[in-house]
């Protein structure tokens, strides 16, 4: 009977124990459900935002690569007609007509100008002026620095589509959290509630410190 009643005694105690334990793990699962909730829109919607850097650095580095190869084709119709009037003046000089080879040389392109002043003084008098350095026909620099836009582009818009599922990829860690937290409720167990909750709390502050590193896209 003393038996009986000691045990009796350390239920009732126990009793309240047990539910202020059980309303602390409740309150703890609304807060830690509440605040994944809220860590989990919040991924989805700087994935959506990079997604959309993304697209537009593509249409960026497509319309950069458009102007490259517009520069380009220039670039090739100013070296045809430069060849042409230097084939010309070239006619001119082996037939010894100075007065058309003057003609010509004064209708030089300001770039071929240059380039043929400068294979002139080289003391060659008829070596090729498009094979010296100083030769560089409208449009080059321009496609040149175009194509460099249009990479550095290409290189960002693949940095903002990795960073974009960086942020795909959290979610389905808080999806965890959740899984975790939700099965904590409904285990008949305290000890394997507090476990399965303690495991969501480990997972939720892991994945906090993960977005804590990630930048930021308003």
């Amino acid at each position: 009977m003393t038996n009986g009643r000691a045990m009796a005694a350390r239920a009732d105690h126990d009793t309240p124990t047990r539910r202020r334990w059980g309303e602390a793990r409740e309150i703890l699962i609304v807060f830690l459900l509440a605040v994944t909730a809220i860590l989990t829109a919040w991924c989805g919607f700087e994935s959506s935002k990079w997604g959309g850097q993304m697209s537009i650095q593509f249409s960026q580095a497509s319309g950069a690569r458009i102007q490259s190869v517009d520069f380009a084709s220039a670039s090739r119709d100013a070296r045809a007609v430069d060849l042409a009037i230097y084939t010309e003046w070239v006619l001119a000089t082996a037939r010894g007509d100075s007065a058309l080879a003057d003609y010509v040389s004064d209708r030089f392109s300001p770039d071929l100008a240059v380039a043929f002043d400068h294979s002139q003084a080289g003391g060659q008098e008829l070596a090729s002026p498009f094979r010296d350095p100083s030769y560089v026909p409208a449009g080059t620099e321009e496609a040149a620095a175009a194509s460099d836009r249009a990479d550095a582009k290409f290189d960002a818009a693949l940095q903002s589509n990795h960073r974009g599922d960086n942020y795909s990829i959290l979610t389905v860690l808080f999806a965890m959290v959740l899984f975790f937290t939700a099965m904590s409720q409904r285990s008949t167990s305290p000890c394997a509630g507090w476990f399965l909750l303690g495991l969501g709390i480990v997972v939720a502050v892991a994945g906090m410190v993960i977005l804590a590193t990630f930048p930021v896209l308003i």
